[in-house]
């Protein structure tokens, strides 16, 4: 593997891990709030963004490549109101997105067949990240008016329950299987 995929995927540790803080940030504003549901759809999705680290350290380690842990930017900041952070997270889940591109790119222009196939995985991922965040926050912009159905959107993100990630067609990262 080349230095320079090394050292991005290795930056893409440092933002999932980065992704975890902001998702448990938003998670803790969610609980001050007494949004239960909402905290915990997004206590929820820090653990998976941890995961998610972990599979690129452990694709890392798999492949004899050193991992170099940075400094995780605190993502704390003063919320102005429900809706903002539904929308930080969807730009949020963007950026990742857009990160993973940049990763397959790389590997393809590198013919880094190993890599493009472990991030085929983190693709599929970062599509059903975006739209599921993009869901939550479509209702809550449908619902912001009613106090009725916002109260039964919490009791809906309440139910959601933390599964280790393990696609059932096999193609798991390395540090899945």
């Amino acid at each position: 593997m080349q230095e320079e995929m090394i050292e991005q995927l290795n930056r893409q540790i440092n933002l999932e891990f980065f992704s975890a803080y902001f998702y448990l940030d938003v998670a803790n504003y969610y609980t001050a709030e007494n949004l239960d549901g909402f905290a915990n759809w997004f206590s929820i999705q820090e653990r998976e963004e941890r995961d998610h680290a972990f599979f690129f350290i452990r694709y890392l380690q798999d492949n004899d490549c050193e991992v170099r842990l940075s400094e995780i930017a605190a993502p704390h900041r003063q919320y102005a109101g429900f809706e903002e952070p539904l929308k930080l997270a969807y730009s949020h889940e963007k950026t990742v997105t857009q990160r993973i591109h940049d990763l397959y790119d790389l590997a393809f222009t590198q013919k880094d067949f190993r890599t493009m196939q472990f991030l085929d995985w983190f693709i599929r991922e970062q599509g059903e990240e975006e739209k599921s965040v993009k869901t939550i926050g479509d209702k809550y912009t449908l619902f912001v008016n009613d106090q009725k159905s916002l109260y039964m959107l919490d009791g809906e993100l309440k139910t959601r329950v933390y599964t280790p990630a393990a696609p059932a067609d096999g193609t798991a990262p390395a540090a899945l299987a």
